[in-house]
């Protein structure tokens, strides 16, 4: 006797996105309803979401046909390259010298590590680098380690930076810098790590991740996909775990130099270079279209004047 019949999973066109960007618009127009002053930003971070999803989706279909071990590692470079600049340029307010080197490391050394191992034995995947399976997970691995990251970098460079007197009391008294700043470790790694712990501890009951979802959408059994997302989860507190320990160490180890002294003039506490470029580049383009504004009213005005007075001469003479 045959089974039911297995139904097609629906195709979704660009309508259907239509469709669902009218949520945002909703959120936008309660923005402004209670002058919330968020409802430019939830436009503009919309429309990055399509347009960075649309490139994915297309460069991933040429990764997923060619089905070329190399091609799959530089998609996982990139991502950690792109988790990095995000950390790095848009996440952290304080930044310390030669931190995007070291939160690139930081990435590869924890996701590369724990993707591989993870697919290979935890999941049983062979080849390990089968790209519809290997990449989202890389993706998956590399979006909560960035978390992590600024989270464990942002507490460091704030009690190192904001609050450095206590740690200066503690290194004066003779303690050493490991001595000084194990506590301000502990605590970085402590919320770092805190996310991840809320996140495992309501998964299947408070909320259905992500990844189990599209497992359930894409015709998996539900048993496997729950043993699916409980090996991403513990995959994910993995990484996140190594890339905020890297992190932490480098961080103090930066702002507090081999002598036992806190140096805040390792921390830059100014925009990112990328958003300072920025500006200037966008105030010359205003000055020059204000400076050409103004002389195009100039020059209407004079001619405007000439032709004025050509009037006027014109009157008194046929006057």
């Amino acid at each position: 006797m045959d089974g039911p019949p297995t139904e097609e999973p629906s195709h979704l066109s660009w309508a259907n996105v239509a469709l669902g960007f009218s949520f945002i618009l909703f959120n936008a127009v309660a923005s402004t309803s209670f002058n919330l002053g968020v409802g430019s930003s939830l436009i503009s971070a919309a429309l990055r979401c399509i347009v960075q999803l649309a490139i994915v989706g297309l460069l991933l279909q040429r990764v997923f046909e060619t089905n070329n071990p190399w091609a799959i590692a530089g998609i996982a470079f990139l991502l950690n390259f792109l988790g990095t600049v995000e950390a790095v340029a848009n996440k952290s307010k304080k930044r310390f010298d030669h931190m995007f080197l070291s939160v690139l490391v930081s990435m590869l050394g924890s996701t590369i590590p724990v993707s591989i191992i993870g697919t290979r034995y935890a999941m049983a995947v062979e080849p390990f680098w089968k790209p519809e399976q290997y990449i989202p997970i890389v993706g998956m691995l590399c979006g909560n380690t960035v978390s992590g990251v600024v989270v464990a970098i942002a507490y460091v460079l704030k009690e190192l930076y904001d609050n450095r007197d206590k740690i200066e009391t503690y290194l004066a008294f003779g303690a050493s810098r490991f001595e000084a700043c194990t506590p301000i470790a502990r605590e970085a790694l402590r919320l770092a790590l805190t996310p991840t712990i809320n996140q495992m501890s309501v998964i299947g009951i408070i909320s259905i991740p992500g990844m189990m979802t599209g497992a359930i959408l894409g015709g998996s059994s539900v048993s496997q996909a729950a043993k699916l997302q409980m090996i991403i989860m513990f995959m994910i507190s993995a990484s996140t775990t190594l890339a905020a320990i890297v992190t932490t160490m480098v961080s103090l180890a930066t702002v507090v130099d081999n002598d036992h002294r806190v140096r805040p003039d390792r921390v830059d506490v100014r925009e990112h270079a990328v958003w300072r470029a920025r500006g200037w580049l966008v105030s010359e383009i205003v000055g020059g279209v204000k400076a050409v504004g103004l002389r195009v009213a100039g020059c209407c005005r004079r001619k405007s004047a000439r032709t004025e007075d050509g009037c006027t001469e014109t009157e008194r003479l046929l006057g």
